[in-house]
């Protein structure tokens, strides 16, 4: 069974580089069976979808956040990365790397809280401030 381990920092500065790990275990990061994707989840709102990546490294991102995000693995740590550059704190939140077979599960869940997504990690809690 597969499982997800984000890790980073938990305080950033404004106008900083966020940096986030998601360990996979119990699987591997290059099955053609999961997207990955990052979600996030600002503190007293709704879920946020970041963007994914594939099974073959393709990525895509919300148009919001496409200018200053970079999602990328390493496939030899079987390991994804979230960067985030020049933070804000708006971007505190609580962080999630999430893994399904459904693409539009893992999209769709930031509008409709009941959609199932199959793997979920615990999350971290980013606070951008000064």
């Amino acid at each position: 069974q597969v499982q997800l381990q984000e890790s980073g920092p938990g305080l950033v500065k404004p106008s900083q580089t966020l940096s986030l790990i998601c360990t996979v275990s119990g699987g591997s990061i290059t099955t053609n069976y999961y997207y990955w994707s990052w979600i996030r989840q600002p503190p007293g709102k709704g879920l946020e979808w970041i963007g994914y990546i594939t099974y073959s490294g393709n990525t895509y991102y919300s148009p919001s956040l496409k200018s200053r995000t970079s999602i990328s693995r390493d496939t030899s740590k079987n390991t994804g990365y979230l960067q985030m550059n020049n933070l804000k704190p708006d971007d505190t939140a609580v962080y999630y790397c999430a893994a399904d077979p459904k693409l539009h599960n893992l999209v769709v869940v930031t509008t409709d809280k009941d959609t199932y997504v199959e793997v979920w990690g615990q999350g971290t809690l980013v606070t951008v401030s000064s």
